[in-house]
């Protein structure tokens, strides 16, 4: 325990100490500028859509929800693997190695980089045959191509920004990748508006708004980060990292990047089979998927919090911090899904509505069945981000690989079976299942490991 805390005093300055102070106090206020920032996120992809489909129409809608999963299946890698990257830049912080922090932040630059140039180049060649895979309908295909090769070309500005703001997280400050995402989805808005209206892009505009303004929070993260912490300034030498610290990364970096690509996976063959039911479905759950992601983001917010949170405490040697945080996190996330699935039941046909050009009940009353069912599930999900994040942040990264295979194996299930039996709303619990079935086991698997933890900290550090 001595050694402990005199590793804590040579902790590098800067950023935030998360394996000290109360955890409860740590989580919520480390989580609030993460859920402002995605809340922000989701506001201007809110204003994307609502732009696309009341000056647009249904079908540019439609168009645009199409993509959804592509998009999911190739960004969701990238984020998965920046995010996978920061994991052992936290864990450096927390044990005070500013060397080996640096030499972390050196290989992982270098190996984002390599994956942003074989991910860009292999999304956009095979754009066309993704979109005929997930039997997108005629009457929106040429839009639906318009629109997601330029989000796929400008990959780059999503991972500049995204392993910018994780390394700044890693060190304990989510607030500073919310200040320019808000300046970023001020700028979409604006572009979007120029983009479309004034310049007659289409739904491309829509597309170059959102490539351009995320290349802007790049930039200002980065210059942000050179004058604010001198500590994040790399050297030649910081890039001749140990082959140990490149496999390290992709041993934790890889399954979460999979893990994000496997459960997307899921949602483009249950695309396809939504595909089947038309373009006015289509445009009604995408409305409904917007906001459901609305709500849904204390959760996401929350899960990245333990991934740093759990990251930084490893390294400090602090278990019972880890164990702790997990708990007071799980109960907090209940009481959100409580309250996110009553705001789907009561306030549902109204945000919905945003959406939706002209009176269109049968769009609206469409998007409601899927509200409904997944507003009962959301427990499930919000387990899912604490659990599954944890793990990860300790390097614990098989049960999260697994859970999303559960998903995808869920997913694809019903989305071969209940649709036929059950119409749309076979189509609705698709999720939901797929929820369960990669909560349960990542529950079980947590209170394993943290079981086996707790007990060699015990056997280390308490007398």
């Amino acid at each position: 325990m001595k050694e402990r805390r005199e590793r804590v005093k040579g902790r590098v300055q800067g950023g935030k100490d998360m394996t000290q102070g109360e955890p409860f106090k740590l989580i919520l206020w480390f989580s609030i500028p993460l859920l402002l920032g995605n809340i922000f996120q989701q506001f201007y992809s809110m204003v994307d859509t609502i732009i696309v489909g009341k000056i647009l129409g249904t079908q540019a809608l439609a168009a645009v929800g199409t993509t959804g999963p592509l998009n999911f299946l190739v960004l969701g890698f990238a984020s998965g693997i920046t995010s996978g990257f920061a994991v052992l830049v936290a864990q450096r912080f927390g044990a005070g190695d500013h060397s080996g922090m640096k030499k972390a932040v050196a290989a992982a630059v270098e190996l984002a980089l390599g994956f942003t140039i074989v991910l860009t180049l292999a999304a956009t060649l095979g754009t066309k045959g993704l979109l005929r895979m997930i039997n997108t309908p005629e009457d929106i295909f040429r839009q639906a191509y318009e629109y997601i090769v330029v989000i796929f070309g400008g990959m780059f500005t999503m991972m500049l920004y995204n392993i910018l703001a994780c390394f700044l997280r890693a060190i304990g400050d989510s607030k500073t990748p919310l200040y320019f995402l808000i300046i970023s989805s001020v700028l979409n808005i604006v572009l979007d508006l120029v983009f479309i209206i004034n310049f007659d892009m289409g739904v491309a505009g829509a597309a170059w708004a959102t490539v351009v303004s995320q290349g802007v929070s790049g930039v200002l993260c980065f210059i942000y980060m050179m004058k604010k912490y001198p500590m994040m300034h790399l050297s030649k030498n910081d890039f001749k990292a140990d082959k140990w610290m490149y496999g390290r990364h992709l041993f934790i970096g890889l399954p979460m990047a999979f893990q994000f690509s496997i459960t997307a996976i899921g949602t483009v063959i249950l695309q396809g089979a939504l595909n089947l039911f038309g373009s006015t479905a289509i445009a009604a759950y995408t409305a409904a998927c917007k906001v459901e992601q609305l709500v849904t983001q204390p959760a996401l917010s929350f899960g990245v919090t333990m991934a740093n949170y759990s990251g930084q405490n490893l390294g400090a040697d602090r278990i019972d911090r880890i164990k702790e945080g997990v708990t007071k996190c799980s109960i907090l996330t209940l009481i959100f899904a409580v309250f996110a699935s009553l705001i789907l039941i009561f306030f549902g046909e109204p945000l919905t509505k945003l959406f939706i050009d002209g009176n269109q009940p049968e769009v609206i009353e469409t998007s409601m069945i899927y509200l409904r069912i997944c507003a009962m599930f959301f427990p499930f999900l919000n387990l899912i981000f604490v659990y599954r994040n944890m793990l990860q942040g300790v390097g614990k990264s098989f049960m999260p690989l697994m859970a999303g295979v559960f998903e995808l194996i869920a997913r694809a299930v019903v989305s071969f079976t209940l649709p036929g039996l059950l119409g749309f709303a076979g189509i609705c619990l698709a999720g939901p299942i797929a929820w369960m079935a990669a909560a349960i086991p990542l529950g079980i698997t947590y209170f394993i490991e943290i079981k086996k933890m707790m007990k060699d900290w015990k056997l280390r550090f308490v007398p």
